[in-house]
């Protein structure tokens, strides 16, 4: 089983910044997928950023240009760093990873971090 620890949200004002982490634990070979999802309240949830394995990256066209995900493999680790904050980015952002398991594919989410734009 994959653990995910997602940590860095805060109250900030528009156009200022903040970073997320989330933290791996547990069996982590062999994911292959790690991402950024977000839902605000009486809204679906949406992926906000992914990176692969592979080093490959997306963004929803909301935040591109003002969000950047990256990874440190030694930590574990994958960041999402937010700048230029808008206040419908707030919401509670979750961390996402994939894993290959006995041939199948499963899902890991995080407890979730709350962000909240406001002046």
């Amino acid at each position: 089983q994959v653990q995910l620890v997602e940590s860095g949200g805060d109250l900030v004002q528009p156009g200022g910044s903040l970073r997320l982490s989330c933290t791996a634990s547990g069996s982590i070979f062999s994911i292959y997928f790690m991402g950024w999802y977000r839902q605000a309240p009486g809204k679906q949830r949406e992926l906000v950023a992914a990176i692969t394995s592979g080093g490959s990256t997306n963004y929803a066209d909301s935040v591109k240009g003002r969000f950047t995900i990256s990874r440190d493999n030694a930590k574990n680790t994958v960041y999402l760093q937010m700048n230029s904050l808008k206040p419908e980015d707030t919401a509670v952002y979750y961390c996402n990873a994939r894993r290959v398991e006995n041939g199948g594919l499963h899902n890991y989410w995080g407890q979730g971090t709350q962000v909240t734009v406001s002046s």
